[in-house]
């Protein structure tokens, strides 16, 4: 059973939130809060797995509250829930570390599907978020400067669609440490700092 969090200002989020998620998903919700801060404590007294976030909260934001859980309590997983889908709160977040992202115009399924992926150890990002990166921040001239080989193409486009380390090596039939390696070969080749960053390198690029 997954653990979560859920945390947002608005009362009848959470309570639709509530009403969607139940433990036939294989999800159970630990604790809920109307700010960012109030989710803390619940983290500390329970054993959650992942903290669905939205972005404007009081007292503590989601990109501060991000920030503070992927240094306090690595092993939680986030996910960010909300409206905002400019490209500036996209890249923020997941530049402190968030894990996932997805607007809350979706429904039940594609939500339960970004809380199972990212408890696995992989990201998700919803397509419209592709899109808007894709649409505002598009380059165009890194990826034609950088060489990669057909292997990192291939684990590239894998990683910007959330697949986790494990599933990228069944998926290629290679070892886990190999798939590592290309990860780390392309973080190094592209310049970016995490595999977020690589995906939205991916995106950004049309290697999604």
């Amino acid at each position: 059973m997954i653990k979560i969090v859920i945390a947002d200002d608005h009362e009848i989020v959470l309570d639709g939130l509530t009403s969607l998620i139940s433990p036939n998903d294989g999800i159970e919700i630990v604790g809920k809060a109307n700010n960012g801060k109030d989710v803390i404590p619940i983290i500390r007294e329970n054993d959650i797995d992942v903290a669905v976030l939205d972005i404007n909260m009081p007292k503590m934001d989601g990109v501060e509250l991000t920030n503070y859980i992927r240094s306090e309590f690595p092993n939680v997983k986030i996910l960010i829930l909300t409206m905002y889908k400019e490209v500036k709160f996209i890249k923020r977040v997941l530049e402190v570390g968030a894990h996932g992202y997805i607007l809350k115009n979706k429904g039940k399924e594609e939500l339960v599907t970004a809380i199972q992926t990212v408890y696995e150890d992989g990201e998700y990002i919803g397509d419209d978020i592709k899109d808007a990166l894709i649409s505002s921040l598009r380059s165009t001239n890194v990826y034609g400067q950088i060489r990669l080989t057909q292997r990192e193409k291939e684990v590239l486009k894998l990683i910007a669609k959330g697949l986790s380390t494990p599933k990228i090596a069944a998926q290629l039939s290679r070892a886990e440490s190999t798939i590592n390696s290309h990860r780390k070969h392309l973080i190094e080749k592209t310049g970016v700092k995490n595999s977020k960053e690589l995906i939205i390198f991916a995106i950004e690029n049309g290697l999604n």
